[in-house]
């Protein structure tokens, strides 16, 4: 993001701690060349990749995939291949997922976990649900699952009080199904909280979702990046998850997707991508759920009509698996690279803004991963005008909480004390540099050293005695 001269107050070159991207030096290009290179040469790939694909995806992706998903995640039983279908993505998946899923009337609401990830909006909003995405609040397990219970109860007296009881525009298909709910979540290493939902609420979500008819949708883009929180830890490579994800615990739980009672088709799915571990670029996902749910998923109108998402890239990462090049680039450059960014900035972080009253959320843990840093500022500093200095007077881009709210929500969650830090993208040697520009920024507002933040108490004094609070001080 360019900042125009007119209203740059600095010389000092951009730093830019918003933008969600792998930086360029941690993209596997030549292993993506090498495995392009292997599929084209041999007709037997090439061939099948040039041309439409099955609607459930390049048959050997889906293999390579199941065999990763079991040796990472090391569930109760197998994961086998009619469990996934291949995606365009996390995001383009997510759009088949409503499109196959939910009815635009009989689908009551969008729960989203907030802050959340806010362009996931706009495609709830494509669906049909402008107006009835609603946020769900986090505690330092994750999920606020009371608040969750209590709305969706509302939720549903309001569709029985309307007589809504059955799809309005969707056709009943065989081997398909509406929900009721969709609850949208990022559980571990959160954009933008960066928290990690603990197992006890996973599980509680899963017993919710059943309940209420709701499918749990989660982004697990980020769980293979993952290390120690302490910078002392000695092993630098881990190849297995910390938790189960949503989706295992809702195959095992109680009786699991095929207990007693259960239409099969489980109330979950994991969106998996290979975005964060390979490059955005490639444009390649995958799902993975019960089979009548992958089945269900493949049979998208626009998979349907144009083959898998992704059939040629699909190849190409299924040599990247097969050969065990992708692994090795996550487990023996991703992780470590991250993790050194993460310790270079958790410790600016530890140091400068610390003591100015900043705070991190689920400081206790053991294990940190993706690409984020929530920090929440001390009271009454507003994100907003904090976000607004540093770029006009540091040259420094950071994400403002508000970013990440629930569009629409009539009830909000207050997140304007909310910044996110992203570290994936800069240099690391900017790291450091963006924190102490930040602590410039917060400390220069907490005196009253600059225009805006001038601006901002006099506008907070003013607002204080409209409101008569300065009288109950």
């Amino acid at each position: 993001m360019r900042v125009p001269a007119a209203q740059s107050a600095t010389s000092k070159p951009l730093i830019n701690l918003l933008r969600g991207w792998p930086n360029p030096a941690l993209l596997p290009t030549a292993q993506i060349k090498e495995a392009a290179t292997s599929a084209l040469s041999d007709s037997n790939v090439s061939t099948p990749g040039l041309l439409y694909g099955p609607d459930e995806g390049f048959a050997p992706l889906r293999e390579q995939i199941a065999a990763w998903l079991n040796a990472f995640y090391a569930p109760r039983d197998i994961i086998g291949p009619q469990r996934i279908c291949i995606t365009g993505g996390a995001s383009q998946n997510l759009a088949c997922i409503l499109q196959v899923f939910t009815d635009p009337i009989y689908t009551r609401n969008i729960w989203m976990v907030s802050p959340t990830y806010f362009m996931a909006c706009r495609i709830f909003e494509d669906s049909g649900f402008y107006g009835r995405l609603r946020s769900v609040p986090e505690d330092n397990e994750g999920v606020d699952i009371e608040y969750l219970r209590s709305e969706l109860i509302k939720s549903e007296k309001d569709a029985m009080s309307r007589g809504n009881t059955k799809p309005a525009f969707k056709p009943a298909r065989q081997g398909s199904k509406i929900y009721r709910h969709v609850i949208y979540a990022v559980p571990t290493f959160a954009n933008p909280s960066s928290k990690t939902m603990t197992l006890s609420r996973r599980q509680h979500l899963v017993r919710v979702a059943r309940e209420y008819d709701a499918l749990i949708v989660t982004d697990d883009v980020y769980d293979q990046l993952q290390w120690p929180s302490s910078a002392n830890f000695k092993q630098s490579r881990f190849t297995k998850a910390f938790f189960p994800r949503v989706s295992d615990v809702d195959r095992f739980l109680e009786g699991g997707t095929d207990r007693s009672g259960s239409d099969g088709f489980g109330n979950s799915v994991s969106n998996g991508s290979f975005s964060k571990i390979a490059g955005p670029g490639v444009r390649t996902g995958w799902a993975e759920g019960t089979e009548k749910l992958a089945f269900a998923l493949s049979q998208t109108g626009s998979s349907r009509s144009g083959g898998a998402p992704s059939q040629l890239t699909a190849t190409f990462m299924s040599k990247l698996l097969e050969c065990g090049a992708l692994q090795h680039h996550v487990y023996e450059t991703l992780q470590p690279s991250y993790a050194r960014r993460y310790q270079m900035i958790i410790a600016a972080v530890k140091r400068y803004l610390l003591p100015l009253g900043v705070t991190l959320p689920q400081s206790e843990r053991d294990f940190v991963g993706g690409y984020f840093l929530w920090i929440t500022l001390p009271s009454p500093l507003s994100s907003c005008e904090i976000a607004k200095t540093a770029q006009e007077e540091e040259n420094l881009i950071v994400a403002r909480g508000m970013l990440f709210e629930v569009s629409g929500d009539p009830i909000k969650n207050d997140l304007d004390q909310g910044i996110r830090l992203c570290f994936s993208w800069e240099e690391e040697d900017k790291l450091e540099e963006g924190i102490v520009r930040l602590s410039t920024i917060i400390g220069n507002f907490q005196s009253g050293a600059t225009a805006n933040a001038r601006r901002a108490i006099e506008h907070k004094g003013l607002e204080d005695r409209t409101l008569g609070i300065g009288d109950f001080r």
